[in-house]
């Protein structure tokens, strides 16, 4: 009965959201993401949980770096074949989908060309956040930026400026 009361409460408050992970443990990633880069190089983490009808809900997250220990030596994010394998078994194991990807940039979050040219799972409907300032605190919920993958190399922008209820985090995930 609780879940139907908060997925019915959700509902009413973020009607358009497509992604839903609870606010302590998208806190929890921002923190990773910011130890794990040092303030010094991108860092990031595939986002995995259930599709739930309309949306789909994040519940585990495996980083970069646990995946590829090499996934920051450049600077940037970078996984080799063998992590997507890992991936792939991981999300098998654990019975889920990767929901989305999130990764830092050192300012301002945009999608740099590499970006859009190397989606991490390059399949329509993949979701990439870009997290600005290497994920260090304070992060305002609207300077993140979040982009959904239609194939082809073409993304919709879905981030909060534009789509405020898409990724939700509130108090009702």
């Amino acid at each position: 009965m609780n879940f139907s009361i908060k997925a019915t409460i959700r509902a009413f408050v973020a009607p358009e959201h497509r992604i839903v992970c609870s606010k302590r443990f998208w806190d929890h990633i921002l923190v990773e993401l910011a130890r794990r880069g040092g303030q010094r190089t991108e860092s990031g983490v595939f986002l995995l949980g259930v599709n739930r009808g309309v949306y789909r809900e994040v519940l585990d997250a495996i980083f970069y770096d646990d995946l590829d220990p090499d996934a920051y030596s450049s600077g940037v994010c970078v996984l080799h074949g063998e992590a997507f394998a890992k991936l792939w078994t991981a999300c098998r194991e654990k019975k889920m989908t990767v929901v989305a990807d999130a990764h830092t940039h050192p300012a301002g979050a945009f999608q740099s060309s590499s970006d859009k040219e190397n989606p991490m799972v390059a399949r329509a409907g993949h979701v990439a956040i870009i997290i600005p300032n290497f994920a260090r605190p304070p992060l305002q919920r609207r300077s993140i930026r979040i982009y959904e993958y239609c194939g082809q190399h073409d993304w919709i922008d879905r981030s909060p400026k534009i789509a405020p209820g898409y990724f939700y985090t509130g108090l009702w995930s």
